[in-house]
């Protein structure tokens, strides 16, 4: 985080328990992560990392290696990829989106090294340059009923449609699709003096809170994440990847292409991820096991976050028979871990049961 801008949230009551973390909180961690749910919230995004890649070919190089179509990223739109291995594990889940020219990955800080190294193993003779960018912009994110009107208040437009981009005045703004009940949600990116000026204008009804808002926004959107303890954990269609607009049928070959499409057109996955409750759980972390019965492996955590109601949500890949069998009992970490319940996705999966 630049230094400058973490002096800027400090004035404003930002607070860290560990100064090389993310800021713990703006005062009052309880009451921030209720109104991530009921109010509009303003969110350091510095537990975000981004890799820079640029050069004539970059592009192609991508187009190459992500599972998405690169082609359809522009100044005005951005999209979810994933990075996978040759048979078809995710090893990265990313937001690519370009400003002047360059492309950018947007992921959680400790995967931009992993997924660098790996980027950096098929440049070859290629034309492109690959760098961290974690402080090439100040970053942050908004959230609530009212989010696109503050903005277009403060900037005079807002990007209308989910991973539509604008840039606007040395700022970018990407729109994320809709949280639960609604929710509108913005990741911003942009130099530190017109981003100081656009924080002091939205935190006018905006409250400022840490990332675990966000994370908890991310959770009940029912997005995905890869993480170190994860890596290789998934194929894309585990995550639900389909059904958020991560994957392209239709482009060329990239690694793992066949078997994401064997899966799509040919069969179904085994597993599929889902939304689950735990009212009394403290925690849980990626690569977790979920089990069902005597301890039977059900499957494995993706992400979770705190609920301001108490207990924690979570986003877990499980075997499909584990998500159909009604009297089926899932728990956190082993057969006497917390007890969890199914909450509905925000979008629908066409090959598991509702």
């Amino acid at each position: 985080m630049k230094t400058e801008w973490k002096n800027f949230l400090r004035q404003r009551g930002a607070e860290w328990i560990d100064p090389d973390a993310p800021l713990a909180h703006f005062g009052n961690p309880a009451q921030e992560l209720s109104l991530s749910l009921t109010g509009e919230v303003l969110v350091d995004l510095g537990h975000r990392g981004l890799i820079a890649v640029s050069g004539e070919e970059a592009e192609s190089f991508l187009q190459s290696l992500l599972s998405n179509d690169v082609r359809q990223v522009s100044d005005t739109h951005s999209q979810l990829t994933s990075l996978n291995t040759a048979k078809g594990r995710m090893l990265a889940l990313m937001r690519l989106f370009k400003h002047e020219g360059v492309f950018y990955l947007s992921l959680p800080r400790s995967m931009v090294e992993p997924t660098l190294k790996r980027l950096r193993m098929y440049v070859l003779r290629s034309k492109v340059a690959l760098e961290a960018a974690n402080d090439a912009f100040v970053q942050f994110g908004l959230s609530g009923m009212h989010a696109a009107e503050r903005l277009r208040k403060a900037l005079g437009t807002v990007p209308e449609t989910p991973d539509a981009v604008q840039h606007i005045a040395g700022i970018s703004v990407i729109r994320l699709p809709c949280g639960r009940s609604g929710q509108q949600r913005f990741e911003i990116y942009g130099e530190l003096e017109p981003m100081q000026k656009l924080w002091q204008a939205l935190d006018v009804h905006a409250t400022p809170v840490s990332s675990t808002s966000w994370e908890l926004l991310d959770t009940l959107a029912a997005l995905p994440e890869v993480y170190p303890a994860t890596l290789e954990a998934f194929v894309p269609q585990m995550a639900n990847l389909e059904r958020i607009g991560a994957v392209s049928f239709k482009k060329g070959c990239y690694p793992g292409q066949e078997i994401v499409a064997r899966m799509h057109y040919l069969g179904k996955p085994a597993r599929r991820m889902a939304l689950l409750r735990a009212p009394d759980a403290d925690s849980a972390v990626p690569g977790q096991a979920v089990v069902i019965r005597a301890g039977e492996a059900a499957g494995e955590v993706v992400r979770a976050a705190p609920h301001p109601d108490g207990g924690i949500v979570l986003l877990a890949v499980l075997r499909l028979n584990s998500l159909i069998e009604d009297e089926s009992t899932l728990h956190l970490g082993s057969a006497e871990g917390a007890q969890l319940a199914r909450l509905p996705l925000p979008y629908a999966l066409e090959d598991a049961a509702a």
